[in-house]
């Protein structure tokens, strides 16, 4: 049999905003959680004088996955051996080489909902259940201790992810200590993607492996260094999961981009430049959330990290695909459907994405503050 996945519906949204871009209409993207900054300008022209001198093939890079072990002894206190780094293609490879080296097919595996499409997407694929949890405001839109608890049979796994895509909430230390404590007693492996660290407006972000040492990791460079399309990232596991990542990771990959390996080094310390998108992101945020009243939208998860505000919009629409389809086609601002995050509850919700200019948040905004309040009239 053939596993049936679920389409990602903010692919139809933004195909249908790049045909109306190339119509000439004014469109908004945001509808991904991409940066639309490039990379860190050292970063470019360390990969322009690779392109003239390296020929390029087959490589990891010893350099980087040494720069990524310092990179958890500076920001978390956590002391890995660099061979526990496996550098992959960007997150996406790396969530199924986590998913693959810990699981067989049947196993259950605990996820939030809402939660990353492709979280339940990818499960479905490899022929393991997903056991989705729901989060609601009271959760903060995030999985609990005490929700993992009460599942009944225990799964075999948890996907947990903080700062957390669609609501950008983040799980305070103490909770994941208590989730760490519970999948230790309760014998669930955690994957614990960390994609949006950095990217936080508070407290920072923690890391899974200060709690649970044999949690595999899930990181890129995609976000906080603003290299989506590069296609690198890594993956950190515990020494006993080192060769069997390895040969998944040589069969199904072979490495990743040598061209990004080499920038992705430099891109780690250029530290002003990407705190200076992080300030961008901050104040976009503010703006969004000094203008949520004008549109009506006063429920959203708490934006604590990432780049985005999941709003409820009950009060105006049961159909989000249709509600995201009418406001790109009529104020040319492109966002994604709460059905792509939660099959059950999404329909009532919608993600905006501020991973733009600050420019282009405050048109966006301008277009839809009338177009939000008449909705009421419809």
């Amino acid at each position: 049999m053939v596993a049936e996945i679920d389409p990602f519906h903010a692919i139809a949204i933004s195909r249908e905003a790049h045909a109306l871009e190339a119509q000439g209409r004014s469109i908004l993207h945001m509808e991904f959680g991409q940066p639309s900054t490039g990379a860190p300008a050292a970063a470019i022209a360390v990969a322009h004088a690779v392109l003239d001198t390296d020929p390029m093939g087959y490589w990891e890079s010893p350099a980087l996955k040494e720069r990524i072990a310092r990179h958890y002894a500076e920001r978390h206190g956590i002391a890995i051996d660099p061979e526990q780094v496996l550098l992959t293609c960007g997150a996406s490879p790396g969530l199924v080489l986590a998913l693959t080296s810990l699981f067989t097919p049947g196993a259950r595996v605990a996820t939030a909902r809402p939660g990353y499409v492709a979280y339940r997407n990818n499960l479905k694929a490899l022929y393991l259940e997903p056991v989705e949890v729901a989060c609601g405001p009271a959760d903060r839109y995030q999985i609990s201790a005490d929700a993992l608890a009460r599942i009944d049979p225990a799964p075999q796994g948890l996907i947990l992810a903080s700062p957390a895509n669609p609501t950008g909430t983040i799980i305070p230390a103490d909770e994941l200590e208590r989730i760490a404590k519970v999948c230790a007693d309760r014998g669930i492996r955690i994957i614990s993607d960390e994609i949006y660290h950095g990217l936080s407006f508070g407290e920072p972000a923690r890391s899974m492996l200060e709690f649970a040492p044999d949690a595999v990791i899930v990181n890129s460079f995609s976000k906080y260094y603003s290299m989506a399309g590069w296609r690198l990232g890594w993956i950190v596991v515990p020494s006993d999961l080192i060769d069997v990542a390895r040969a998944r990771m040589g069969n199904l990959f072979l490495t990743p981009p040598v061209l990004a390996q080499r920038a992705g080094l430099t891109a780690f310390d250029c530290t002003d430049e990407l705190e200076g998108h992080v300030a961008t992101y901050r104040r976009n945020r503010q703006l969004l959330l000094d203008a949520l009243p004008a549109l009506g939208l006063a429920r959203i998860a708490p934006p604590d990290g990432a780049f985005y505000i999941y709003a409820d919009i009950s009060h105006l629409t049961n159909d989000s695909l249709g509600f995201c389809q009418r406001l790109l086609r009529e104020t040319g601002v492109a966002t994604a459907p709460g059905i792509d995050f939660d099959p059950v509850d999404g329909h009532r919700f919608i993600r905006f994405s501020f991973a733009v200019s600050t420019d282009r948040i405050e048109d966006a905004i301008a277009r839809m503050i009338p177009w939000f309040q008449a909705q009421g009239g419809r």
